[in-house]
């Protein structure tokens, strides 16, 4: 009879939601010095099956990114970074025809994007970015790198001029914060950000992530690891906006795989390091000189940041 009453008890315990032991608890939020200077290297992956009127057209793309980010002020929930492109490594392949660039190397490439590849490399930006609301509130720096851009590619100025807009460099900027929530989580604790990617006439991507913590790597206790599942939608831009030798009329992809993982260092209080993979499949309506082709698209996209207190990039 003591041992049933003893059974009953931890049986009506367990459903009263009392507190299970041995969860990782941490406090996922960025830290920022003042003048602490910290390095990110991001690497991409693209492969895309294009297939017009039964013919296919394959492109494979890396693109590898060195960047440096300096905290200038850190005040209360407002902090002012500085970002600066370091170096870029291209290689393109659109149907056996390749493309290269490598900032790193003494000969860099020679081929019609070479200056504009080039004219990334030193590009500054200043960020102003509120912990409290997880926004980039400001940016600076813009005018002058779109103009250092199309002064090396000068037809390609109203495109450019739309999808670098202040507000779509906000946006392409605030994922890279926006994953740490700010305050202490418990294992299992899952938090939402909304975001939107407008690109004008290119298309608007809608974001919609979910991150969940799962508790503390198992053989380095200070690494928080943390879930990110994403449900994307495209919209067609507006083809009035201009800029393309083309209009997308309309489009219907879905995103059969959005997913991937952060690594948080709780003593640096920053992201390590970050993986997402982006599958996206289906039909779009492209508009060229009052022709409507249908064009049928598979892309992957694999994109991975390591963040590091050196300086990355290989010496020449």
């Amino acid at each position: 009879m003591f041992l049933r009453r003893i059974s009953l008890v931890l049986l009506v315990l367990a459903f009263a939601g009392v507190p299970s032991y041995g969860q990782d608890k941490a406090a996922l939020e960025w830290k920022f010095e003042k003048d602490k200077t910290f390095y990110q290297t991001m690497t991409t992956k693209t492969s895309q099956v294009m297939k017009v009127m039964n013919a296919e057209v394959k492109q494979e793309q890396n693109q590898k990114f060195y960047f440096s980010w300096t905290v200038t002020k850190a005040d209360g929930d407002k902090v002012e970074l500085k970002q600066k492109i370091i170096g870029v490594v291209m290689s393109i392949d659109i149907a056996g025809t390749t493309i290269t660039y490598d900032s790193t190397k003494t000969e860099a490439g020679q081929n019609p994007l070479a200056e504009f590849f080039k004219a990334l490399i030193d590009a500054e930006f200043t960020y102003t970015y509120n912990k409290k609301d997880g926004k980039v509130e400001k940016i600076e720096g813009r005018e002058a790198f779109v103009k250092k851009l199309t002064d090396a590619n000068p037809q390609m100025k109203p495109l450019l001029e739309k999808i670098l807009s202040e507000d779509a460099l906000k946006q392409m900027a605030e994922p890279t914060f926006a994953a740490l929530p700010g305050g202490e989580k418990t294992s299992g604790n899952t938090w939402n950000k909304k975001t939107t990617l407008d690109m004008g006439p290119i298309g608007k991507y809608d974001n919609d992530y979910t991150y969940t913590f799962t508790g503390l790597d198992e053989k380095d206790k200070k690494l928080a690891k943390i879930k990110v599942e994403n449900k994307l939608s495209y919209k067609p831009g507006d083809a009035s906006q201009g800029g393309l030798p083309f209009k997308i009329t309309s489009a219907n992809l879905n995103a059969s795989e959005a997913a991937g993982n952060i690594v948080y260092d709780t003593e640096k209080g920053r992201v390590k390091s970050s993986n997402m993979t982006l599958k996206l499949a289906g039909d779009l309506s492209i508009d060229i000189s009052g022709q409507n082709t249908k064009v049928t698209l598979e892309q992957k996209q694999e994109t991975t940041v390591e963040t590091s207190d050196d300086n990355p990039l290989p010496k020449k």
